[in-house]
């Protein structure tokens, strides 16, 4: 019997990599991917994750200085050619891409970013290169191939782009799939099919693939075996079962600790009794109430006009967090955005504190605008980079004219206590903090001028989940010192139970639950929740492998 001689998808050994700062971005790390298996690589923000990634496929920024070995397919890398990366990349190893929004050309149709990719590393004709492209939309389980491969992105929902994605990626058959946080801007019922899809893609084709990703739930999926990296060395590895029963590590003991689970039942106490909000008066007059809300927005080069939301009504008392949930298209971020008066209602109405925002003047507004603030999904890209943390939080109260100067300093200064920031963090600019930092930031810029109701339009997706967690406590805190309201939209729902009083489940735009959060997301009526409930990834393998085959 002769030995295999194939060598490995991904061979990483001793990978270092430096940039100006004192400490290296990646300081020795070693790993392998084998054709055919799934290697999750895991660790928080900063943990070198990405760097090892961008350096298999010949990324590597200019100024990162690299030693050590990465071999993909047995050719080595770093000190490969700019000819020889062309040929590399692509053909041998790919990239899977987290938002496929900004991965696709909005001006091309599929068929012809396909065929760019085919082209790049063989000689087709253009009727064999159509003929290519309705394959790989077949083969990432696209329906409808023939059709979709003359449309554009913005006609396909984020599960097809992020199909049409992993298409481009396999599109000249690489040993090697890179795939970076390829489920995290998706709900979870489009993740369960992505997931899905990436097994069997690795059974048909025999590609390695190299996982990485920060949602655990998607390690016991999918993964074969997990590394788990920690301020760029890696601190754990081994096969997937034996990582999630059996850590040896402190920091993979964290992580694994920081996941929010949904509870088995009614009866499960639950995570954390602190992270569970409670609702202060509820029979006062609501801070917001929505009366069959119906809002549609036009439609793009000659399509008739889409619905958004259907006849919604929902209302939030003073102290209450309603957690907003559904999948992309079923109108969370536009129930959000018509509460603050962003999107105007073509029926219904809109109270803040009982006034119908439809019919008061543009004062009047401004005014009751100022009892509502919004925590953003992505604070990097909503705190302007000129501006200091100080200056970030004060700007809300020098626009809304709250205070004397040495009163807005003052305030500042509470609210950096409040969300856990040293004073010195003051002078700091968004660059210069982390991920969760900056939305520590955010959370006191929104609370500045002291609002009665906080909209956040999925606050935790893009942290880390030890981030995560600590954010959620945050959140829960100030939530009890200052006793504002909240409508906490996500498609997390393990998160929205640990800190909504109340869900609202949408669908197409209509309300299809509502009630309890506990109630609605452990047994919940309607097949859709339900649906919605047992597409939630579980972090542990044994568990969520056997709902997979049980369902």
């Amino acid at each position: 019997m002769t030995a295999d001689l194939t060598p490995p998808a991904l061979t990483v050994d001793d990978l270092r990599v430096r940039f100006d700062y004192p400490r290296p971005a990646v300081s020795g790390i070693s790993l392998s991917v084998d054709r055919g298996e799934i290697l999750a690589l895991v660790g928080e923000s900063g943990s070198g994750k990405t760097i090892t990634a961008q350096a298999a496929i010949g990324l590597l920024p200019a100024a990162a200085h690299a030693s050590g070995s990465v071999k993909v397919d047995g050719i080595e890398v770093l000190d490969a050619t700019e000819p020889q990366l062309r040929a590399l990349r692509g053909n041998r190893v790919a990239m899977v891409f987290q938002e496929p929004q900004t991965a696709l050309n909005p001006s091309q149709t599929v068929g012809w970013q396909l065929r760019q990719a085919l082209r790049a590393h063989r000689r087709v004709t253009r009727t064999q290169a159509r003929r290519r492209a309705v394959e790989l939309l077949t083969l990432v389980e696209i329906d409808e191939p023939e059709v979709r491969v003359d449309q554009y992105p913005h006609q396909l929902s984020g599960g097809q782009k992020q199909r049409v994605v992993i298409a481009l990626a396999l599109a000249n058959d690489p040993v090697l799939l890179l795939a970076d946080e390829p489920t995290t801007a998706l709900d979870v019922s489009v993740q369960q099919e992505i997931l899905g899809l990436l097994r069997r893609l690795r059974d048909r084709t025999r590609a390695g693939i190299l996982l990485i990703t920060h949602n655990l739930g998607v390690v016991a999926d999918i993964a074969d075996r997990v590394v788990v990296v920690q301020l760029g060395e890696v601190v754990e590895t081994g096969d997937v079962h034996e990582i999630f029963a059996r850590p040896t590590q402190p920091y993979t003991r964290q992580l694994l600790a920081a996941v929010p689970r949904l509870p088995d039942g009614l009866d499960d106490d639950p995570i954390s009794d602190t992270c569970a909000p409670t609702i202060t008066d509820v029979t006062e007059q609501p801070v917001l109430t929505v009366e069959n809300v119906t809002v549609t927005h036009p439609g793009r080069l000659g399509s008739p006009p889409r619905t958004a939301l259907d006849a919604v009504s929902l209302s939030i008392g003073r102290g209450e967090v309603v957690g907003v949930v559904g999948e992309s298209g079923s109108g969370k971020t536009t129930l959000g955005r018509a509460m603050g008066g962003l999107v105007p209602a073509r029926a219904g109405r809109i109270l803040i504190d009982g006034e119908d925002i439809a019919t008061l003047s543009r004062t009047r507004l401004r005014e009751l605008r100022r009892k509502l603030a919004f925590v953003p999904q992505d604070p990097s890209a909503s705190l302007d980079p000129r501006f200091t943390v100080a200056e970030s939080i004060r700007e809300p109260l020098e626009i809304q004219d709250i205070g004397t100067r040495a009163q807005r300093d003052t305030r500042v200064a509470e609210l950096l206590s409040a969300v856990a920031l040293p004073r010195p963090f003051a002078d700091r600019l968004p660059h210069e903090l982390s991920g969760g930092q900056r939305q520590r930031v955010a959370l006191a810029r929104a609370l500045s001028a002291d609002p009665e109701l906080l909209i956040a339009d999925e606050p935790t997706s893009a942290l880390d989940v030890s981030v995560q967690a600590r954010v959620l406590d945050l959140f829960a805190d100030l939530q009890e010192e200052f006793g504002f309201a909240a409508v906490f939209i996500s498609h997390d729902l393990a998160v929205v139970e640990r800190v909504a009083d109340r869900v609202v489940v949408l669908r197409g735009g209509r309300v299809v639950e509502t009630g309890d959060a506990r109630t609605v997301l452990t047994v919940p009526t309607d097949p859709y929740t339900k649906a919605l409930v047992d597409a939630v990834p579980y972090p542990d393998p044994v568990v969520q492998r056997r709902s997979r085959v049980t369902a």
